[in-house]
C-alpha cells in the first residue's frame, strides 16, 4: 500500500539528511518534491496547495532544536501537517437512537455491501452492538440481496429483505417496522450503487433518508479510484449530507491520493477503513496511523490493538518468564503461531513495523512458517515440552505426519536451540529493558 509515495517522500527526506541546517533554499526544493509525489499519488490538486503552502510556513518559521537533524524536522512538519489535514483524531460512530440506523451509499463496487457486514461485525465484537440488522435496499444490483444474506450468515446477523421486491423505499419502511419490533438496536442500510448524476437513483436514495433519518450516512469510496473517489464524495455530501467516509480496499496498489484529500475536500471525517477480503478486515481510521503509514514508519498503532485484541495479558506475562529464563516450549511457540495466524496475514502484520515495508524480505512465502505449525501439531505432548528427545527416528515421523521433509524438522529443531540458546546468553536483559524504557514483550 502507499509504496510509491512513500518511496517518493523518503528520497525527500534523504536529500535533507547531508544538510547541517534547513535553510529557505533547501526548504523550498524539499516542499517541491513533496509537492510533486502529492500530485502523482493522486492528491487532490487544491488539498496539494493548501499542504504544501502549511509545510513550507512551518518549516521556514520553525524554532531549531540543535540535538535534531534539519531533515528529521522536517518528517515532523511533513507527519504533523498531514495528521491535521486528515482530521486530527478518530472519530466515532453516533450510535444514539433505536435503533441507531446507519446507512450506507456509493458508487456500484465500492464495496457497499461488503462493508455493511464487516460493520455489523465490527460494532458486535467491540460490544457496541448487541442485535444489529443488515438490510438489503440494493435492488438493482443482480444477487446484492443474497451476497448481504450470506455474509450475514457468516457473521450471526439476521438479514432484512423482502423476495422479489422492487421498491427499496418500501423494503426501508417495513425494515425500521422489524428492527423496532425485533428489538434491534443498530440497523445498517446498503442501498444501491449508483452514480451521483443518477438524479433519479439520487432522489429514491434521499426519500429513504428522509423516511428513516439515519444519524450515520456513511459514503463507502474505493481508493484505487484516487481523485476520483474524492470527486464523487463531494457530490454525495452536497445531496446528501453525508456524516463520514469509508474507504476501501487500502490493502491493495494504492496512490494515497483519496485518503489524505477526501477530509479536507468533503469537511467529513474519515471513520473506518477496509484493508482486507476478510470480513474482520475493517478498522478504525487513525489520521497518525495514515500519516506513519505513508512516510514509512510502519502502523504501530493499529499493530498494538490488533496484540490486545487477541493475545491475553495473563499469557503474555507468562511467555515473558519464559524468555527470560530461556524454558519457553515448542507449545509455547505453537501458541504463538496460532494467536498470530488470528491477527491476520503475516506480511500484513510485518508491514505494520516500521521501516518492514520496504525491506524485500517481505516478499517471503507465508506457507514456509505455517509448515511449523504443522510439524509442531505433528510431535507428541512429551516432544513438544522437550520432555522427550527429538531423535531422528522421531523427527522422520513428525515430517511424515506434517506433510514436510525431515530437512524441514532439522531446520526447525536448529532455530528453535537456537533462539533459546540467545536468550540464555543475555544477562543485561534489565538494564536493556531501561534504556528502552519498559519491558521487551509488552
Amino acid at each position: 500500500m502507499l509504496g510509491t509515495l512513500t518511496t517518493k517522500l523518503q528520497d525527500v527526506f534523504s536529500a535533507l539528511k547531508g544538510k547541517k541546517r534547513l535553510t529557505e533554499e533547501n526548504i523550498s526544493e524539499a516542499v517541491n518534491d513533496v509537492r510533486l509525489a502529492l500530485l502523482e499519488a493522486d492528491v487532490n490538486y487544491a488539498v496539494t496547495k493548501t499542504l504544501v503552502k502549511q509545510i513550507k510556513e512551518k518549516a521556514l518559521g520553525e524554532t531549531l532544536i540543535k540535538s535534531v537533524a534539519p531533515g528529521q524536522q522536517f518528517i515532523k512538519i511533513v507527519h504533523d501537517e498531514l495528521v491535521a489535514l486528515m482530521g486530527g483524531s478518530e472519530e466515532g460512530l453516533n450510535l444514539s437512537g433505536q435503533p441507531a440506523i446507519i446507512l450506507l451509499c456509493g458508487l456500484q463496487g465500492s464495496g457497499k455491501t461488503t462493508h455493511c457486514a464487516k460493520l455489523a461485525r465490527y460494532l458486535k465484537k467491540k460490544g457496541e452492538a448487541k442485535n444489529p440488522l443488515l438490510v438489503a435496499c440494493d435492488l438493482q444490483r443482480p444477487a446484492a440481496v443474497e451476497q448481504l444474506k450470506i455474509l450475514g450468515e457468516q457473521i450471526g446477523v439476521k438479514v432484512f429483505f423482502i423476495a422479489g421486491e422492487k421498491d427499496p423505499i418500501y423494503v426501508a419502511k417495513e425494515a425500521l417496522k422489524q428492527a423496532r419490533d425485533g428489538n434491534h438496536d443498530v440497523m445498517i442500510v446498503d442501498t444501491a450503487g449508483r452514480l451521483h448524476i443518477d438524479e433519479e437513483l439520487m432522489a429514491q436514495l434521499a426519500t429513504i433518508k428522509e423516511l428513516l433519518q439515519p444519524k450515520e450516512i456513511l459514503f463507502v469510496a474505493n481508493a484505487t479510484t484516487g481523485q476520483d473517489a474524492v470527486n464523487v464524495a463531494t457530490e454525495f455530501n452536497k445531496k446528501m449530507a453525508v456524516t463520514g467516509s469509508i474507504l476501501t480496499m487500502l490493502d491493495g496498489n494504492t496512490r494515497g491520493g483519496a485518503a489524505i484529500s477526501i477530509r479536507e475536500v468533503t469537511g467529513k471525517p474519515l471513520k473506518f477503513e477496509g484493508i482486507g477480503e476478510r470480513v474482520d478486515d475493517i478498522q478504525v481510521f487513525n489520521p497518525k496511523s495514515m500519516a506513519d503509514r505513508i512516510l514509512g514508519m510502519g502502523d504501530t498503532i493499529n499493530l498494538v490493538k490488533k496484540a490486545q485484541e487477541h493475545m491475553d495479558e495473563e499469557e503474555a506475562k507468562k511467555l515473558e518468564q519464559k524468555m527470560r529464563t530461556a524454558s519457553f516450549t515448542y507449545d509455547d511457540y505453537l501458541k504463538q503461531i496460532q494467536t498470530v495466524k488470528k491477527m491476520g496475514s503475516i506480511k500484513s502484520l510485518l508491514g505494520m513495523l516500521p521501516g518492514m515495508s520496504q525491506l524485500p524480505a517481505m516478499d517471503f512465502d507465508e506457507k514456509e512458517f505455517f509448515k511449523v505449525e504443522a510439524m509442531i501439531l505433528s510431535m507428541t505432548q512429551g516432544e513438544r515440552s522437550e520432555k522427550s528427545e527429538l531423535t531422528t527416528p522421531r523427527r522422520k515421523r513428525v515430517a511424515q505426519g506434517s506433510g514436510t521433509k525431515i530437512e524441514d524438522v532439522n531446520k526447525l529443531v536448529k532455530s528453535f536451540k537456537q533462539a533459546k540458546q540467545f536468550f540464555k546468553n543475555m544477562p543485561n536483559m534489565k538494564q536493556l529493558e531501561k534504556m528502552l524504557g519498559g519491558s521487551l514483550w509488552r
